[in-house]
């Protein structure tokens, strides 16, 4: 089973990032991940056991063993597969480091998703 990674393409920064990394990791090899933009599957956010709400604020990516990371950990587990991007996965994983991330992203993510919901992107 490949890794998936949710995210939501009707936010303009969001789908930015994505199709970036996605380029990144497809450039580096990396084949083996389903990419599903909750936008326009909704129905997959199930998959994960969150809301859409919750979906469309945070990025969720479920690895091949079923694992769930949420948010900030979505992404450092992103980068460690990425070349170029996995001594900053690495450091992110720093206890220090990974709680000032968390909290960094979740503070970006909360401030992008009230923005999105004001510019009426979904």
């Amino acid at each position: 089973m490949p890794s998936k990674v949710y995210y939501n393409s009707a936010c303009p920064v969001c789908n930015a990032g994505i199709q970036d990394q996605r380029q990144r990791m497809e450039a580096c090899g990396v084949k083996d991940i389903e990419w599903v933009d909750v936008h326009t599957h909704p129905e997959a956010v199930s998959e994960v056991g969150a809301s859409l709400e919750q979906v469309r604020e945070r990025l969720y990516v479920k690895d091949a063993d079923g694992h769930l990371n949420i948010g900030a950990d979505a992404f450092t587990r992103l980068w460690s597969q990425t070349r170029g991007q996995r001594w900053f996965a690495k450091l992110l994983r720093l206890p220090v480091l990974k709680q000032i991330m968390r909290l960094a992203y979740n503070t970006f993510a909360r401030a992008l998703y009230q923005w999105n919901r004001a510019k009426r992107h979904w």
